[in-house]
């Protein structure tokens, strides 16, 4: 298993290192084969310790971030939220590593900070590799993740296209028309 910590405004020491790979490493028992790569990335900001943990086995991303007044306690709570998708998405994770050619390598956005700006400026660019996937396998990424939308390429359509989270609850698909 690889991780990578690094951080963000702050000085990782060797003893928050240690812990940080100790506590990735409990992931790996709900692996048992596939290859598993994490990154942790510490930061702070107004005061508060922000971890944010990314695991990637076999093309399929889980992502927990924790913000708190301790760099320790964050560490805990990302992967905390980390092992509650494991647990929720059990056999559907299990199922789709099976398959193969059908996972998408997908690097979302992370919210950004909220400095006042006169005039929008593009903070971040991220760059992924799209894979075909069907729509529910779409819907089950952005869960993952946690996120709002996500941005795939159709595997029925051979399109990209985006799912978003409704305010009801409910899903949304757009699909665009040239």
């Amino acid at each position: 298993m690889k991780v990578t910590v690094k951080g963000k405004n702050i000085e990782v020491t060797e003893a928050l290192r240690d812990y940080a790979e100790k506590k990735v490493a409990k992931i790996v028992k709900f692996f048992e084969k596939s290859p598993i790569s994490a990154q942790v990335t510490m930061s702070t900001e107004r005061g508060k310790h922000i971890v944010d943990i990314t695991v990637q086995v076999d093309g399929l991303f889980l992502r927990g971030e924790e913000k708190s007044n301790d760099m320790y306690a964050s560490i805990d709570g990302a992967i905390d939220k980390i092992e509650r998708q494991v647990h929720k998405f059990k056999t559907k994770i299990n199922r789709k590593l099976r398959e193969e050619n059908k996972v998408v390598l997908e690097a979302s956005p992370i919210q950004g900070e909220t400095d006042v700006v006169t005039e929008p400026q593009i903070k971040r660019t991220k760059r992924f590799a799209v894979k075909p996937m069907a729509v529910e396998e779409a819907v089950m990424q952005m869960d993952l993740l946690g996120h709002d939308f996500f941005v795939f390429l159709n595997s029925e359509t051979e399109e990209v296209n985006v799912v978003y989270r409704r305010k009801d609850g409910h899903f949304g698909l757009i699909e665009p028309e040239f």
